[in-house]
């Protein structure tokens, strides 16, 4: 999430705003370590927001359907 919002260059409180969600559920979200842990309709929410607002988020080894550049976080031994 973070990362997503870097490529925007908004700020927790912008995204909370798209998302339709309170400041502290985003922050709590991005707290998370490792998988984000969230109520799935606000995990859902935020996805469609950062969609919305022209990110993708690629799945672990999944592909990707646009045709941008993009970045992918490469897993460590």
């Amino acid at each position: 999430m973070k990362a997503a919002r870097a490529l925007l260059g908004i700020d927790q409180k912008e995204l909370a705003r798209l998302a339709q969600l309170s400041l502290p559920t985003i922050q709590r979200m991005e707290a998370s370590a490792g998988v984000v842990r969230a109520v799935v309709d606000s995990l859902e929410k935020v996805i469609n927001a950062l969609n919305e607002a022209g990110v993708e988020l690629i799945a672990a080894g999944g592909r990707s359907e646009g045709s941008g550049r993009g970045v992918r976080l490469l897993e460590r031994d």
